[in-house]
């Protein structure tokens, strides 16, 4: 009695899963065909125009999707700001310890 059920649950999940893999393939053959139209459409307007047809082209710009979130410079200095200068010096050996008494 349980064989049948099982037999019967993998039959219907296998004809779901096949349904919705059917399902997700014409969505993707839809889209592929009305940018197929789109692009034809835009060379019919070129030619009709006198332009010339150019290639349906996606780029990606890395940079651009980097400075979204990271601008450099954005920050203000702080007006009235101290600048202190430092006269760097060679220290030959190791200090005695962490302060360099």
């Amino acid at each position: 009695m349980t064989s049948i059920f099982k037999m019967i649950f993998g039959l219907l999940l296998r004809s779901v899963l096949a349904l919705m893999g059917l399902v997700f393939l014409l969505s993707l053959l839809a889209a592929g065909l009305l940018l197929l139209v789109f692009w034809g459409l835009r060379a019919l307007w070129a030619r009709l125009t006198g332009r010339p047809v150019q290639p349906l082209a996606f780029t990606i710009l890395r940079r651009a999707q980097w400075q979204r979130f990271y601008r450099p410079g954005t920050t203000q200095p702080q007006q009235g700001a101290d600048v202190i200068d430092v006269e760097s010096r060679r220290v030959d050996g190791p200090a005695s310890d962490r302060l360099g008494r």
